[in-house]
């Protein structure tokens, strides 16, 4: 009996989302929040014959932490969607509506696996962790912000740089850093399979970079003010989120994924810092899942001289982002 939550689930991520988690056959239970249309969504995903039986709640007579209740997984999409010329950094607008679901939570489902997608993540995870720690409850293996849509868009770009989009699922690609810009590092030289032409020609590697950095942003463009990537992200959000759910609920070992999380989460997070030469608390790292959510942070591993140089970029912007999070004060609540 697997309940899981979506907050934000009538948005162009969230509904998209949520019919993917229908599909998962071990979630029994599926709540959908959101400030408008969550019934309706609710309504629509349960005509699908599949055991997660679907919900919808609103915010009236504390409609979040009901549907929050018992949760042993939350998805957060929650939040205003990037516009062409905006940048992550500039949808901060959208901590107060992760702080104000960070303290629902906190009341009706402390104990669940908590996954941020709502952007900017490289703050919005630190705005989470300083609500819950507040309410005491905060635990940072069960708090990941949501990276992966940089390791799917690796795999696919690279396929299609070497000629071969069709065979995108068999490229693995680590991201580790942040989730915006200058602070996502592909790992290029740890690819599996390895890919030596793309290493040996500078002009190539830095355009591929480049795309899976800002990979978003032809999105937003392509979309023309109508939003930003929501198909795709759902799908790396579920995807991830069905990562989880196997191995807290489905006795799955040894999953490894990338995430951005807090350090403290295991004692691999100082070895980290040692890594990277830094003391940012927040970092998107190889993680191994298990039944307590992140059961290991691991090694980043052996880095070449470009990624070298793109770490030490990704450090300067993600630092004060972090703080950015951690010093947010929410409004105080209307009466």
């Amino acid at each position: 009996m697997v309940k899981a939550v979506v907050c934000g689930a009538a948005g162009g991520i969230g509904q998209p989302l949520s019919l993917l988690l229908k599909l998962n056959p071990i979630i029994t239970e599926l709540a959908l929040y959101d400030v408008v249309n969550a019934v309706g969504v609710a309504a629509d995903l349960s005509h699908i014959p599949t055991p997660a039986q679907v919900t919808g709640y609103l915010p009236p007579d504390n409609g979040a932490e009901k549907a929050l209740k018992g949760a042993d997984i939350v998805v957060i999409p929650a939040g205003v969607p990037r516009k062409p010329g905006m940048t992550r950094d500039d949808l901060f607008v959208n901590a107060g509506i992760c702080a104000t679901l960070a303290q629902a939570i906190a009341n009706a489902a402390p104990k669940a696996f908590i996954l941020v997608i709502s952007n900017p993540v490289n703050s919005t995870v630190p705005v989470f962790a300083e609500t819950l720690k507040k309410a005491g409850v905060f635990d940072p293996k069960r708090l990941l912000g949501v990276s992966h849509l940089d390791v799917i868009r690796a795999s696919t770009f690279v396929a299609s740089v070497l000629g071969k989009p069709t065979e995108a699922s068999n490229y693995s690609i680590p991201v580790v850093g942040g989730h915006s810009g200058a602070t996502i590092l592909p790992l290029l030289s740890q690819s599996k399979p390895a890919i030596p032409d793309i290493l040996a020609d500078k002009e190539k590697r830095d355009a591929l970079v480049n795309r899976i950095q800002f990979g978003g942003d032809e999105v937003v463009k392509a979309k023309d003010g109508a939003g930003s990537a929501t198909l795709s992200m759902a799908q790396a959000g579920a995807e991830f989120a069905n990562y989880v759910i196997d191995a807290a609920f489905g006795g799955k070992k040894g999953k490894v994924v990338q995430a951005y999380i807090n350090l403290s989460a295991d004692a691999g997070g100082d070895a980290i810092k040692k890594e990277i030469s830094s003391d940012v608390e927040y970092f998107s790292v190889n993680i191994e899942l298990g039944p307590n959510g992140i059961e290991k942070i691991l090694p980043i591993g052996q880095l070449d001289d470009v990624e070298k140089g793109l770490l030490e970029a990704a450090i300067k912007e993600l630092g004060p982002s972090i703080e950015k999070g951690v010093s947010f004060q929410p409004p105080p609540p209307k009466l």
